[in-house]
C-alpha cells in the first residue's frame, strides 16, 4: 500500500454483492456490472458496512446477498458516482479501482435494511432511470 492510499483510507473495506466469491479470489474490472447491462472499467467497494449492504441488497440477481472484506491490490480513487454528487466529502467511503481486490473474508451475518428501506431505494433509482439520471459514470 503506497501513502496516498494511507492517507486515502486505511480500510477495511468491503464489497457487497451477489456473487458466490472464495477466500483469495480476485474482483476484478471489466466485468458485468451488478447494476447495469454493460461491463464495468473499475471495481467498485467502501469503507463502510452501510454502503456494502446496499451493494448486496441492490446487486441484480436472485442469489444470496453476500459481504466480502477486500484488500485493494492497486491504487484507488473516490467514486466519483457517489462523492460530491451525492454525499459531498464521501461519508460513505465509496472507493473504485483499476487494479484488482482480493477477498480477505466473508462476513458471515449481518443485518439487511428494512424491506421499507429497500423498496424506496429501487424505487428512487427507478425514477432516477425513468429521468435518464441513473448513470454511472465508469
Amino acid at each position: 500500500m503506497n501513502d496516498k492510499q494511507k492517507v486515502l483510507d486505511p480500510g477495511p473495506f468491503f464489497h457487497g454483492t451477489k456473487a458466490e466469491l472464495k477466500i483469495g479470489d480476485l474482483l476484478e474490472p471489466l466485468h458485468l456490472s451488478n447494476y447495469q447491462d454493460k461491463k464495468s472499467n473499475h471495481i467498485y467497494f467502501t469503507g463502510t458496512l452501510n454502503a456494502a449492504k446496499w451493494g448486496a441488497e441492490l446487486a441484480r440477481s436472485d442469489a444470496k446477498e453476500r459481504i466480502y472484506i477486500v484488500e485493494p491490490l492497486g491504487e484507488f480513487e473516490n467514486d466519483p458516482n457517489v462523492t460530491d454528487k451525492r454525499f459531498p466529502g464521501n461519508p460513505t467511503r465509496s472507493y473504485r479501482s483499476k487494479s484488482p481486490l482480493k477477498i480477505v473474508a466473508e462476513l458471515g451475518s449481518w443485518e439487511r435494511h428494512s424491506d421499507e428501506e429497500i423498496n424506496h431505494m429501487l424505487s428512487s433509482l427507478k425514477k432516477l432511470s425513468e429521468e435518464g439520471k441513473n448513470v454511472i459514470y465508469d
